[in-house]
């Protein structure tokens, strides 16, 4: 392997997997996001008034259910070293087609297979022209994001599509009895459960890693690039889809804007949890406390009355540092490691 393509990929040595467990567990960037995300809210608690209790939790986590749910495939799709900027146009689209089933009589059920339908079709659509013509994903997923958030304003153009049933919005935002939880987290922890399972413990997760690393080594290797990137890109418009049902129940409205932006603030928490964004590098645990880290401070300086303006200058300068310290400690990773062969271990190991 070149030094290159050592240079633009994490590397793990040998000598990485001769420290202590506690160490190899213990001194990541996920590990590093998390710490940092209890002492935000140690440091909120104690010093920010209104920010202590339950009250904190019972809004902060439906705000921030939508990118907790669309970050799960958006973890998998930059490990291979791909993106989708398409997810909050999608999620805004299958919340509208989920708004007008239900409005023309169709019944909830019917309503919601309808927008899954829709997301799934937004994720074939950037699957197929990423894998199958080869375009880049990055331009592919501009494209539909446009594409996408123009059908939504076309089908429901300004009006307002709500009124949904009691029952459903009940099902959805009620807390779990005796907590300040919502339900929708339920359905989170499963979906991440299964994507956890997913990329960290199964071939097909190691081949997402291998591709992120070098595709043309995981083609070699017997790992289906296309056919696994074409699955991602439709997982992430079935969940983005989700995300969308759960925001028309959320507001009572169907709207085209409704999740206008959502893919920033997406992108954003899978960076931040230290997901590469050159690919083959990430862990679940590492997105979800990025997304929490995130909201927790955006929930506590609201509080203090600082505007959305300067919670987003807080939350750029602290993805541009987290992105820089990544990169400037794998650099320094390499340098031990690559010249001459005189430092660090035998070679690199992925």
């Amino acid at each position: 392997m070149s030094d290159t393509i050592l240079a633009d990929k994490p590397v793990r040595t040998y000598r990485d997997y001769g420290r202590p467990l506690w160490r190899r567990i213990l001194m990541t960037h996920e590990m590093a996001i998390i710490g940092l995300l209890v002492l935000v809210y140690i440091v909120a608690y104690v010093s920010v008034p209104g920010f202590a209790g339950p009250l904190t939790i019972q809004y902060l986590l439906p705000n921030v259910a939508a990118v907790l749910l669309i970050a799960l495939p958006m973890t998998l799709i930059i490990v291979t070293g791909e993106i989708d900027l398409s997810v909050a146009s999608t999620a805004g689209l299958a919340g509208v087609a989920f708004g007008i089933a239900n409005n023309a009589g169709l019944g909830v059920g019917v309503a919601v297979v309808v927008a899954l339908l829709v997301g799934v079709a937004a994720g074939a659509i950037n699957g197929f022209f990423i894998t199958v013509v080869g375009l880049p994903s990055l331009a592919v997923t501009i494209g539909t994001l446009a594409l996408f958030r123009g059908l939504a304003v076309g089908l429901v153009g300004t009006d307002r599509i709500g009124d949904f049933p009691d029952e459903l919005r009940s099902l959805v935002l009620d807390r779990i009895p005796g907590t300040p939880i919502p339900n929708i987290i339920v359905l989170f922890v499963v979906l991440a459960l299964v994507f956890a399972i997913v990329l960290h413990f199964t071939p097909a997760g190691r081949g997402i890693f291998a591709i992120g690393l070098s595709s043309e080594a995981a083609r070699f290797s017997g790992v289906r690039i296309e056919r696994t990137k074409f699955l991602l890109f439709v997982v992430s418009g079935l969940v983005s889809a989700v995300a969308g049902i759960y925001y028309a129940l959320k507001t009572n409205v169907s709207l085209a804007d409704n999740t206008a932006g959502l893919e920033l603030s997406v992108i954003a928490a899978v960076l931040l949890g230290g997901v590469s964004i050159f690919g083959g590098r990430g862990a679940l645990h590492g997105v979800i406390a990025g997304v929490l880290l995130i909201g927790l401070l955006g929930s506590a300086l609201r509080l203090v009355g600082l505007t959305s303006d300067v919670i987003s200058i807080v939350t750029g300068v602290l993805l541009v540092a987290s992105v820089v310290a990544t990169s400037f400690l794998a650099w320094l990773r390499v340098k031990r490691v690559v010249p001459g062969g005189k430092k660090g271990s035998p070679g690199p190991v992925q």
